[in-house]
Parts: structure tokens; sequence; C-alpha cells
């Protein structure tokens, strides 16, 4: 129960900070869902289905989750990120697109199957999950070399090599997957939801590898436009203040050596 927690937090935290406002236009989509629910807590609950318009979240289907099965079906006007919800919870993200979509709950992962782009989606959620794993094993690690008593410059070369390289390989998951989905929904999503794992909008060379790299229309999406440019700004600032700190320690270092 505890991973289904943690992962409901994950998507909560980070993916739907931002791909839930991405949406790119297609013809009409029928969409048939077929769900299927061990996690007790949700039966007997009605399950929403939540897609963007504007700013807001809005609903366009529900579903009572009754002895551990729920269905759904209906029309959108486009392929569109979606977001499955108990009351105001978001519990997990799919793509509303033309087909039979299987959703799958349990304690141990969830899981969306059935159409091209939620397989995409949760392959790359798969293997995201698999580096995370890894990364708490590098927090293990730590913890064990510390009580085998080695030296703090021992444990920070060796666990910073670990880090750098798990940091490398989700750097280089996210790149490949956004660029193999430049054309859908699901490289702008993936693409937001980096961007907005950094503290205020930043350049790094893999942002800059992305939309370098990107067709027209991915770069002229409002919200990634919107982003680069704020980060463009900020980067600009931050040079200005990386000389001015600079020409502050050459005036403090003549000062000092004038006394």
């Amino acid at each position: 129960m505890k991973r289904i927690e943690e992962f409901f937090t994950y998507m909560k935290n980070y993916l739907w900070s931002a791909i839930l406002l991405l949406a790119f236009a297609s013809c009409s989509t029928g969409y048939t869902i077929q769900g299927s629910s061990s996690v007790l807590r949700l039966d007997g609950k009605m399950l929403f289905v939540k897609i963007p318009q504007g700013n807001q979240m809005v609903k366009i289907d529900s579903a009572e989750v009754i002895h551990g099965v729920f269905s759904m079906e209906g029309i959108v006007d486009s392929t569109v990120i979606a977001s499955l919800y108990m009351d105001d919870e978001s519990i997990m993200p799919f793509v509303v697109e033309d087909g039979d979509i299987c959703i799958q709950i349990d304690n141990a992962r969830m899981m969306v199957s059935g159409t091209p782009l939620n397989e995409r989606l949760y392959e790359f959620v798969k293997s995201k999950s698999v580096l995370e794993d890894r990364a708490y094993e590098v927090e293990r690690m730590e913890s064990r070399m510390i009580m085998e008593g080695m030296s703090e410059a021992e444990i920070a070369l060796e666990v910073g090599k670990e880090r750098e390289k798990l940091s490398n390989e989700l750097d280089e998951l996210a790149k490949t997957f956004i660029q193999q989905n430049y054309e859908n929904v699901l490289g702008p999503g993936i693409f937001i939801m980096l961007c907005n794992s950094f503290p205020y909008p930043v350049l790094t060379p893999v942002i800059e590898e992305i939309v370098d790299e990107a067709p027209e229309r991915f770069k002229k999406h409002h919200l990634i436009k919107g982003y680069m440019d704020a980060a463009r700004e900020n980067m600009k600032k931050l040079l200005i203040f990386k000389c001015l700190f600079h020409n502050l320690n050459i005036v403090k270092i003549k000062y000092k050596s004038n006394i």
C-alpha cells in the first residue's frame, strides 16, 4: 500500500503540475475505458475523468468502482492527456485517445494499456521507476558506508559518481522520450514535467538540446515558449549577477591589498 501511495504523490506533485494543461488538436476521439482495482479504498468510490479546458480541469466522465471494476465510454474533440480522479485527488494520468483503454490499479503499481500513446506513456513511467528505485539503493549504500566507518571523502566520491550516473540516465531517458513524441501530447507533457523539476525556469544542456532539435510546432506551444522565454531571461540575470559578484570580489581584493 505504501508503494501505491508514493506513486499517487509522485503523479500529483510532479507530473500533473504541468502535464494536465497540455493538448494537441486532432479529430474527434471515441474512447472506452475498462478498469479494474484491487485497492480496497477505491471500492464503492466514484472515479472521474478530467481533461484540461482553459486553466481548469473539467470532468468529462465518471464511474463507480463496484467489486473492483469500473467502465466508461464517450467522445472528446481531441486526443488529450487526462487524469483519473477520486474526489479532488489526482490518481493517475492517461491519454484519452481512440480505442479501448485498460486501466489497472493495485497495491504494487498502476498501469494503462490498450492504446498506442498509453502504452508509450507507461513504458516511460516504468523505466523512470526503475531508475528511481536505483536512486533509493544509492541512498541505502551511503548509509551502509557511513555505518562501515568509511571516510567522508570516500563516501562523497563514490556516492557522487553513482548519483551523477543516475542523473545522466534520467536526463537521457526523458530526452529520448520527448524527442520520440514531439508530434503528440506526450512530448510537450514530459518536457514541461522535466522543466518543473527545477525551482525556477533555467536552461540546461538537455533542455536546450531538446528544443534546438524540435519541430516548430513543439517550439511554438504556448507553455513551452513561455518557459523558454522565462528561462532565457533568468539566465541573462544570472550572468549579470555573476559578473557583478566577480567585480565585487576584485574590488575587495584590491581594497585589502591597499590596507
